[in-house]
């Protein structure tokens, strides 16, 4: 999942990020969505909406069993 992030979205995140992402998800893709931001620095308000629906899907698209 951390893997397709970075290479298809540049979302490389470090060890932490992918924690609180990894937590996230219990709450639903949209708060790990934004949790892929906040662990990025980046506003998730402020980001495009192609960006965060493109996030969204790439986590959904690369979900753990």
């Amino acid at each position: 999942m951390f893997a397709a992030l970075c290479v298809e979205l540049g979302f490389c995140l470090h060890e932490k990020g992918e924690d609180r992402v990894i937590q996230a998800l219990s709450q639903g893709l949209d708060a790990a969505t934004r949790a892929v931001f906040a662990a990025e620095g980046m506003d998730y308000l402020t980001a495009s909406g192609d960006l965060r629906r493109a996030v969204r899907d790439c986590l959904k698209a690369n979900l753990p069993a």
